[in-house]
């Protein structure tokens, strides 16, 4: 083995130890998070056997009257639904106008949808607190659906993925008759599988867990979502370790699960998705 080969393997053995490193720093607060979720209160930042552990936490989420988890749950899920379709809708449209078509101010409109790519949601938070007042929508799923069935960063990633594919698909599907929109959704759509897939999780992930909007837009207990209501339980059982935990599992659940069905066509989308422009 020569000295070279030698350095190789000692280059990629430190490698992934670092690696190793950084995954255990990532995995060991959800570890902790879903043991404690699991253990009675006496048994908090102790170690203990699988005997003592109990479903009680997630149990008393279900069935205490103080509060209904189900129905916030229900809430979440309806939301985030609405959320999703409606960026799968929009915003490959809008990508696939900047991306293909030619119309008047295009490069302003780009422009305007980087720019605005730039700026906090935090930022016109109020403005839109006050539009949806005026309107009426407050405290109703049109105030948490509404504004944010398109996003300019997602609008932005669809583009880079459309100016990949080739104008010869989309003249070939006008000579067979079809319209622009027609050749969009029956060719052009179909090819963006994984740059969709990349939205939908980041989409569920950052509706599924967003506070400060649905707190913001829906402060009615029967409108609040799960992470709205989740924090008004942290209020109620501060000291109660075990149940917060067990409500940050039921949380973070089913972006997990979302993401290792889809993480391969996921990484696929990012690759795919930003390095073109």
């Amino acid at each position: 083995m020569t000295l070279v080969q030698i350095n190789k393997k000692f280059t990629l053995l430190g490698i992934y130890a670092v690696i190793t490193i950084v995954g255990c720093m990532f995995i060991l607060p959800f570890a902790y998070t879903l043991y404690t979720s699991f253990v009675p209160m006496q048994y908090v930042n102790k170690i203990t056997g699988i005997s003592n552990w109990t479903l009680d936490n997630y149990k008393l989420f279900f069935t205490n009257e103080a509060y209904n988890v189900p129905k916030w749950f229900l809430n979440t899920v309806i939301m985030t639904g609405i959320v999703i379709i409606g960026n799968l809708m929009i915003n490959p449209m809008a990508g696939f106008a900047l991306a293909k078509l030619d119309f008047a101010g295009k490069k302003i409109i780009y422009w305007i949808v980087v720019a605005t790519m730039m700026v906090p949601y935090h930022m016109i938070l109020i403005p839109v607190y006050v539009n949806m007042a005026q309107i009426g929508w407050l405290n109703s799923f049109a105030a948490l659906t509404v504004p944010f069935l398109y996003q300019c960063l997602y609008i932005f990633m669809m583009r880079q993925f459309f100016i990949s594919v080739p104008n010869e698909f989309i003249e070939a599907a006008r000579l067979d008759g079809l319209t622009k929109m027609g050749a969009f959704w029956r060719i052009v759509y179909p090819l963006a599988k994984s740059p969709l897939i990349t939205m939908s999780i980041l989409a569920f992930a950052g509706t599924w867990n967003s506070y400060l909007i649905p707190s913001t837009l829906a402060n009615s207990p029967d409108k609040y979502v799960l992470v709205v209501g989740l924090n008004s339980v942290k209020d109620m059982f501060f000291e109660n370790t075990p149940l917060i935990m067990a409500g940050v599992v039921l949380s973070m659940l089913p972006i997990l699960i979302f993401f290792f069905f889809f993480q391969k066509q996921y990484m696929e989308g990012i690759s795919s998705s930003g390095v073109k422009g």
